[in-house]
């Protein structure tokens, strides 16, 4: 009896996982079709020669990733150390801000704070991209409040710089800090703050041994969300930044176009794709590390 049971959940247990891999089957296929099959094609194409009016043409060649790493090396360096740098800031502000959030006792106060973060989504990027461009202008309001008031006796000279591109970046991408911290603080039970005061800590230790590890999750979720987008950042750099805020989403763009040169812009292509695995397996060997302790 027990054995014919055995055989009859094995049994259903194959026809499930069949079942399983043919629901799957249109999901796969998208995903060949509209993910690796492209990544593919540039990934040849970086290896390819430059032709008349930058398309690409035999024979093979490592000329452009060398170009990378080379003359264009001084841009990609940029845009990690902006997004790196764009995600500090956004852990510093957003870490705060979700947990004043979060611990609200009065749901219509935590249900009105986290309706002015997710705000900003209900406006266009593009448009809150040029609203910048208004504010840190030389004639602009910034400027205008600070001469107003005698702070400064000229302009000062904030737009188009790493400093205009850096204010957008952490503008742009703060909310995606803010709520998964937000949803992690919000699962934390409190009771173990409790208990670490009983055992003598003080608030400092109580948050860096138990509070933030934690919620560590949130925290290197928010991190992940905010740095794969700030890399391959385009609107941003491209409004606020000018050519002393060029990144390598604006560089690849430009070759794209016009006379540029696809095998090089395929090749820039792949190396920030390859920045961006390696910041999200960052991500997963941390996220495991801290699950397994």
């Amino acid at each position: 009896m027990d054995r014919q049971f055995s055989l009859d959940m094995k049994t259903r247990w194959g026809h499930m996982k069949k079942s399983g891999a043919l629901l799957a089957l249109p999901t796969i296929a998208w995903l060949f079709i509209f993910f690796v099959l492209p990544l593919l094609i540039v990934l040849v194409v970086s290896f390819l020669s430059r032709g008349r009016g930058g398309v690409a043409l035999l024979p093979f060649t490592l000329q452009h990733y060398e170009r990378t790493f080379d003359v264009f090396f001084i841009i990609l360096r940029r845009s990690i150390s902006l997004a790196g740098l764009t995600t500090v800031i956004c852990l510093l502000v957003g870490y705060p801000l979700a947990f004043f959030i979060s611990t609200r006792r009065r749901r219509l106060v935590q249900q009105i704070t986290l309706f002015l973060v997710i705000l900003p989504f209900w406006t266009n990027f593009l448009i809150r991209t040029y609203a910048w461009r208004i504010l840190l202008g030389e004639q602009g309001t910034i400027n205008g409040l600070l001469l107003s008031v005698g702070v400064i006796d000229e302009p000062l000279t904030m737009l188009n710089t790493q400093f205009a591109v850096l204010v957008g970046l952490v503008y742009g991408f703060l909310p995606f800090m803010v709520l998964p911290i937000y949803a992690s603080v919000e699962r934390f039970n409190f009771r173990y703050v409790d208990a670490a005061y009983d055992l003598g800590a003080n608030d400092a230790r109580a948050f860096l041994r138990v509070i933030l590890p934690l919620t560590m999750p949130g925290v290197l979720a928010g991190c992940a969300l905010v740095f794969i987008p700030s890399v391959g950042a385009f609107v941003t750099p491209d409004l606020l930044g000018g050519t002393r805020g060029l990144m390598i989403g604006n560089l690849i763009n430009k070759q794209f176009g016009g006379s540029g040169n696809m095998p090089l812009g395929s090749a820039l292509s792949i190396v920030m794709m390859a920045v961006v695995m390696l910041s999200l397996l960052v991500y997963v060997f941390a996220n495991r590390r801290e699950r397994g302790a």
